[in-house]
């Protein structure tokens, strides 16, 4: 029981009532410097939970015990705490100041840190923290929507699988399209298997301002990460935990013929070609399949297997993080323990990794800083073949009739040439005529289970990546820095098709591969950096040198047909077919001098100066440098003295920047002659010969691309609503490709500058913040991305280089699909039943999308949080290549839409043949790629939802944890795409142009729907 002077006015974290005596009222405002009022902010009793928040006047009413502490907090302000004996009359004005930490806060640039409001260009920044919440094996993954300009394609689901990322439309059609990837200072080879919890924050360079320091190596934007390191904020040591358990399920299933439709869909075919060429076939299914092991004595199916289940699983993977940071008066360590298991939904894929990472920084004296930064990464598994052709898992658990079981009941596997026909009739006899006797066939494919379990694909990578860094601090404001970097890769493939799974190793009885390859990677950077302030003005400059040199070796062997599969890959030199070897080496180097100044006036005029001077072994000896500089300038509206008549407005500011960077991701000797080497039979007796193989081209230089911004950042309302929105237009000239030569001069090509093209675009982010108290609190980002890609030249004549999943167009879009035109179906004649098609190519879609976007939002009740992330892609085609084997022949099996979605005379409205019997031998249509393989490819996809549970640390204290939260999330929950897709998912490739070829699928890996249970805690 309480007294009458006291009352109950809230329930505390401590889990017990707050018992306060009885008070007053008071009455208060909050307002800012300017004296406008600040909606939203909030007043706490101190040590307690009674508070309120302010209304749309700033004004607050709040009972409080007569010796309580206020605590005034709002977003973007330095919190107040102020006795509640100050109020005058039981009235209270509080007036909040902006913090100076969140207003100087800075973000990572190429070679050092500017303050955020100094910065003229255009970069997008991620925290780590975001990243993780998708638990993905790759960092990229947990990239997707979170940056404005930024395309990640995930297109593959197989463990492990390389994403692609575009930054801002793709400049290029013949060097790499992939940003530069600069990790804690270094380049970094394959950051898709970098450790995702090791990261700190993400800093994406988009506009020449910003990136145009890398020059050369910067054109396709530059994505600057830090990692974490020893412990920050005070003396001592912190020791966490994050683990996560995920269980993965098919999302998506392509709908194929049943074993009853199958045969339907046969006897169906039998039908037609009687009906329309004048065939004899039976019509009694008993005299076609007789085999008793797949048929009853009615010919009827005794088995029906849905081979994309008996492929699949429930995929099971986990995560563990383990994180010790310590920090001491003048050092700090940092280690970190990563242990990685992920599991495909492919019978026998997955892909593991364990990472170990360690940092030192530490201050011997005042005149020098030293920093160390050591990782290990170690990634092994085993993959599933993603090629574009033969009869890989991928492929048969599509087309493997279902007809057949996994196993015979003798225990052998059941593969696609297993059962026996007889032959039968096909003409019957006449006058003129023997009876032609045909026997079934079809594609000698392998089981998708024989093979996923039988087939080893084992790959291993081992990366040493670190750097050594020293900070002379020769002045108060002047730095020398020196830095020396490495990244170490070895890598080793083997691989081994047993002599009984068809077409991987039946032919060749046994077929055994192994490779090993390293690289070597390593630069030294030594920069000066100046940073000042002098009243109005403000200067941060920087000028340095760079070297870098990589070089890569390889080996690799084949041997072929074995006597039984004993030995595997492990004795290649038991095979009969000898090895086939190879080895190569290849070797580049770079010397580069940059420069950066930074100059603020006033905190409202800003301007950068960038240049840096690029040579590299790879181009021509005419051309081996380059000068790539940029210039970038910003008004800070909102800091003049007018703008305090508009105090709706926070944040108002305009950058603009030009400048050109280049690319550099070429062949090592393109522009070189090279020597090729063969055999040639002279005197009877095979000799060695050697030869000039490609023409040098001493001119052969840069790609160069200019880069316009243009950018706005709006903030209203104390930023609780802001706009970050950037126009852009690139102009990307000198395409670097292989030029076809005359063949009078003995070489088929040269790699040439011969083409151009521009990307035109606008990227926009809004973030709001419609709620916030002490209670409830919702935030929400818009993410929205459009982009023009367009070729504007093209060789010397603008010739049009024809290809199904990349042609090379002017005035179209890389990526674009060329092929002829589908025009319906003939209802009549010779070619009745069979597709019609045009006579001349022309351009039918392209695969890169107009608009890419997201929509997060972020809500907080009490201790539980939600995240719900949506994304979505329009404007972009799919060039579904699957349909030429699974819709448009009837030779093994395929889409059910083979037998439902059939030309008959009465269903004429189809894009799908009249089914012909392709394993008797009957002919099909045309196969040449044609629109109706095209598909809308746009989509939605509810990406992740998350809740989370954040203990009290007083519920935790007792089991020894500081503290812990708890969460669940599901990963590709759903997606909206159109009917017309009939694959996996839109978002895939596994054909063409690894440059700049998107959205054509063969047969690609499934993407899981993923459910996650994980745990955060400190200790």
């Amino acid at each position: 029981m309480t007294s009458q002077s006291e009352v109950l006015v809230g329930y505390n974290h401590e889990n017990r009532f707050d018992v306060v005596q009885q008070g007053h009222q008071i009455n208060g405002v909050v307002i800012d410097k300017n004296g406008e009022p600040i909606i939203g902010a909030n007043i706490m009793e101190k040590g307690t939970s009674n508070g309120t928040i302010t209304d749309f006047d700033g004004k607050f009413t709040l009972n409080v015990s007569n010796k309580a502490t206020l605590v005034i907090s709002y977003i973007g302000y330095t919190t107040q705490e102020i006795a509640a004996s100050k109020a005058t009359g039981g009235t209270l004005t509080v007036t909040l100041v902006e913090d100076t930490e969140m207003m100087d806060e800075v973000v990572v640039v190429g070679y050092g840190t500017m303050r955020k409001s100094d910065v003229t260009g255009s970069i997008a920044s991620t925290r780590g923290s975001d990243i993780l919440k998708t638990q993905s094996f790759s960092a990229l993954d947990g990239l997707k929507g979170k940056a404005s300009g930024v395309n990640i394609f995930s297109n593959s689901g197989q463990p492990g699988a390389g994403i692609r990322v575009l930054i801002r439309g793709v400049n290029t059609i013949n060097a790499s399209t992939d940003p530069l990837y600069v990790v804690d200072g270094v380049v970094m080879e394959d950051f898709h298997l970098l450790n995702p919890n090791d990261i700190e924050n993400i800093e994406v360079l988009k506009d020449a301002s910003s990136a145009a320091i890398y020059g050369a190596r910067g054109a396709n934007g530059v994505i600057l990460v830090t990692t974490k390191r020893g412990k920050t904020d005070g003396e001592g040591v912190a020791v966490s935990y994050q683990g996560s358990v995920s269980f993965g399920t098919m999302a998506r299933y392509m709908e194929t013929l049943t074993a009853s439709q199958w045969q339907e869909a046969f006897m169906q075919g039998l039908e037609n070609s009687n009906t329309y060429h004048g065939t004899n076939y039976s019509l009694d299914r008993a005299d076609h399949f007789t085999d008793p092991r797949y048929f009853d004595e009615n010919g009827n199916a005794i088995y029906d297997t849905d081979w994309q289940r008996e492929a699949t699983r429930t995929s099971i993977s986990h995560n563990h993080q383990l994180s010790i940071q310590q920090a001491g008066k003048n050092s700090s360590i940092g280690a970190f323990l990563n242990y990685t298991d992920q599991q495909g939904l492919l019978l026998n894929s997955y892909m593991k990794r364990i990472n170990a990472k360690m940092t030192y920084d530490a201050s011997p004296t005042k005149w020098l800083s030293t920093s160390v930064n050591l990782l290990v990464n170690h990634s092994w598994g085993n993959n599933t073949d993603h090629g574009d052709g033969g009869q890989n898992a991928l492929r048969t658990m599509i087309e493997m009739p279902a007809w057949y079981p996994v196993k015979n009941t003798d225990g052998t596997w059941a593969d696609d040439n297993t059962a026996v026909f007889q032959d039968v009739i096909k003409y019957a006899a006449t006058a003129d005529r023997p009876a032609q006797m045909v026997r079934f066939s079809s594609e000698d494919g392998a089981n998708p289970v024989h093979f996923l379990n039988s087939v080893q694909r084992k790959q291993y990578r081992t990366q040493i990546f670190g750097n050594v860094g020293l900070t002379f601090h020769l002045l108060p404001n002047l730095d020398l820095k020196t830095q020396l970097g490495i990244d170490s890769h070895n890598y080793t493939n083997r691989e081994y098709g047993p002599r009984d799974v068809h077409d991987f190793g039946k032919g060749d009885q046994g077929n055994a591969y192994q490779s090993n390859s390293s690289t070597l990677y390593w630069q030294e950077e030594t920069y000066l950096t100046y940073k000042n302030s002098f009243g109005n003005h403000r200067i941060n400059a920087m000028a340095g040198l760079s070297w870098q040199e990589r070089t890569y070796e390889s080996f690799n062997a084949t041997a072929k047909t074995f006597a039984d599969d004993y030995y595997g890959y492990h004795n290649m030199a038991a095979g009969t077919q000898r090895p086939s070897v190879g080895s190569d080496h290849d070797r580049w180097a770079m010397n580069s001098y940059f420069l950066r100044i930074g100059y603020s006036y006033g905190d409202r005029y800003m301007a950068t100066v960038t240049g840096r001077y690029d040579g590299s072994s790879k181009f021509g000896k005419n051309n081996k440098y380059a000068f790539f500089p940029s210039a970038g300038l910003a008004w800070y509206i909102s800091n003049e003295e007018f703008m305090k008549k508009l105090p709706v407005i926070s944040t108002l500011k305009l950058h603009t920047s030009y400048g050109i960077m280049g690319n550099s991701e070429i062949g090592t000797y393109a522009s070189l002659a090279t020597i090729g080497q063969g055999t040639t039979v002279i005197g009877g007796e095979t000799v060695t010969t050697a030869y000039l193989s490609k023409m040098a081209n001493k001119d052969l230089k840069w790609e160069k691309t200019a880069q316009f911004d243009l950018g706005l950042n709006l903030g209203l309302f104390k930023d609780r609503l802001s706009f970050d929105v950037s126009f852009y237009h690139k102009y990307t000239s000198d395409l670097l490709y292989s030029r076809p030569l005359p063949y009078s001069t003995g070489f088929s090509d040269v790699t040439a500058n011969i083409g151009e093209v521009s990307n035109k675009g606008v990227d926009l982010m809004v973030n709001a913040i419609p709620i916030s108290n002490r209670d409830f609190s919702w935030s929400a980002t818009l993410n929205l991305n459009y982009n023009k890609n367009k070729v504007e030249k093209l060789g010397a004549n603008n010739e049009t280089i024809w290809n199904n999943w990349g042609t090379l167009k002017v005035g179209e879009s890389l990526s674009s699909f060329g092929g002829y035109e589908w025009l319906g179906i003939y209802d009549s004649g010779d070619q009745i039943g069979r597709s019609k098609i045009a006579t001349e190519k022309s351009i039918l879609g392209k695969g890169l999308p107009d608009w890419t976007g997201s929509f997060i939002h972020n809500l907080n009740y009490k201790n539980f949080d939600l995240t719900v992330d949506m994304q979505f892609v329009w404007g972009v085609e799919v060039l579904q290549d699957f349909l030429h084997s699974t819709q448009s022949r009837f030779l093994t099996s395929g889409l059910s839409t083979i037998l439902t979605d059939a030309w008959t005379p009465t269903n004429t409205n189809t894009t799908v043949q009249m089914i012909y019997n392709r394993a008797y031998g009957d002919g099909y249509s045309d196969q040449n790629f044609n629109s109706s393989w095209i598909a809308d490819g746009s989509y939605f996809r509810m990406n992740m939802i998350q809740l989370g549970y954040t203990f009290t640390p007083s519920a935790v204290r007792k089991i020894g944890v500081k503290n812990m939260r708890l969460y669940f999330s599901v990963n590709n929950a759903f997606m909206i795409c159109s009917k017309d897709f009939k694959g996996y998912d839109p978002e895939s490739s596994s054909k063409g142009s690894s440059t700049w070829g998107q959205n054509v699928l063969f047969f690609a890996y499934p993407k899981a729907r993923t459910y996650t249970v994980g745990a955060n805690i400190t200790f």
